[in-house]
């Protein structure tokens, strides 16, 4: 996420949801819709199987089950994925539609393997781009590192920090003139910010 935090966000801890594919159904003029996973990202679908809204999917072709998608409000898509990539019998990210448009918007990981969540990735607008990450650096329960993307390019606009826990932002840094290094930093001392240069771009 950047050069002070080292719990980037993912492909294999956000990995990409299904992508809806229509198909006329012969004879009939009716449609339906098929759900392709590349939850591994390696460009080929992976393996399903569907019961009762259930679909059990596996990315690796051992037969086994590394993501568990379910389609609550019965529409043929599915609303929440859960995944477990590293097969250690625990889901590390459950991937969720919150807004009806049958796309994932909504990344919740355990990226450190504690069971529970400390990092939410969210696609604000739905453009299947990440704008936004929020990180629990110390377990607490409560975010305290915000990665924000305002203009969908892909890089961190701003990163708002609370490195004393009391729920207060203490930190901000800003891409300023939008070259995608984050540029300006205000703090409680100085509230108005201190211009720097950072080393490398901030992507998300």
């Amino acid at each position: 996420m950047s050069e002070y935090d080292d719990t980037a966000y993912e492909a294999d801890t956000a990995p990409e949801e299904e992508i809806p594919v229509e198909d006329e159904t012969a004879g009939t003029g009716l449609s339906t819709v098929e759900e392709v996973f590349d939850l591994d990202g390696d460009g080929y679908a992976d393996s399903t199987i569907t019961a009762d809204g259930v679909t059990y999917i596996d990315t690796d072709g051992d037969g086994q089950a590394d993501a568990i998608a379910t389609d609550v409000d019965g529409d043929g898509i599915s609303d929440e994925v859960l995944v477990d990539l590293d097969g250690d019998g625990s889901f590390e990210t459950i991937i969720s539609e919150s807004d009806g448009d049958g796309r994932a918007d909504t990344f919740e990981s355990d990226t450190d393997g504690d069971g529970y969540t400390d990092q939410v990735s969210y696609d604000t607008d739905g453009d299947g781009v990440i704008n936004q990450v929020l990180t629990d650096t110390n377990g607490d329960g409560i975010a305290d590192v915000a990665a924000t993307d305002y203009d969908g390019d892909g890089f961190v606009d701003e990163i708002e920090i609370d490195s004393d826990a009391d729920g207060v932002v203490d930190t901000v840094l800003t891409d300023t003139d939008g070259d995608g290094f984050l540029d300006t930093v205000a703090t409680e001392s100085t509230p108005l910010g201190d211009s720097f240069q950072s080393q490398t771009g901030q992507v998300i």
